[in-house]
């Protein structure tokens, strides 16, 4: 049965990703270091798991699996992900998968030695979540609700 996996704590899109689900009837589990506010949707559970570095992603990771969807910006819990044949979404829409993930753990880690060396202190963070990323994501997560109810 598919199951849609929320890393809750910074996701802006738990509205809309529980629009999809329900229309869908997907069970959706929004996974939280707590802050988040009850769901009265029958088909949403919200997770609250101990405080503490990454225990909302390893809760992720041990439950997802093939025909499972997960939605999170962090890059080594989409690599377990996808090592489990779930279906990853970032939530601009952008998908994880086996052919890119190698690359952005590269990425990932060459910009945090990237921080790490720069003695100012200066440069940006990421860029801003928009209404086309809000928008992409819609389309991406219909579209992988389909394939994963299909398959």
């Amino acid at each position: 049965m598919t199951t849609l996996y929320i890393d809750g704590d910074a996701c802006p899109v738990k509205p809309e990703a529980e629009r999809v689900a329900t229309r869908h009837k997907v069970p959706m589990v929004l996974v939280s270091n707590g802050g988040l506010r009850p769901s009265t949707n029958p088909l949403v559970q919200v997770v609250i798991v101990a405080a503490g570095a990454d225990e909302a992603d390893k809760w992720i990771a041990e439950r997802c699996g093939a025909g499972d969807i997960v939605v999170t910006s962090d890059i080594p819990l989409a690599a377990k992900c996808i090592e489990a044949d779930a279906r990853v979404l970032r939530p601009n829409g952008e998908a994880f998968t086996a052919a890119n993930i190698g690359q952005q753990l590269a990425m990932r880690d060459l910009m945090a030695d990237l921080r790490a060396a720069n003695p100012l202190g200066t440069g940006g963070g990421g860029k801003s979540f928009g209404k086309a990323d809000r928008s992409r994501f819609l389309d991406v997560l219909e579209r992988e609700i389909r394939a994963a109810l299909r398959g």
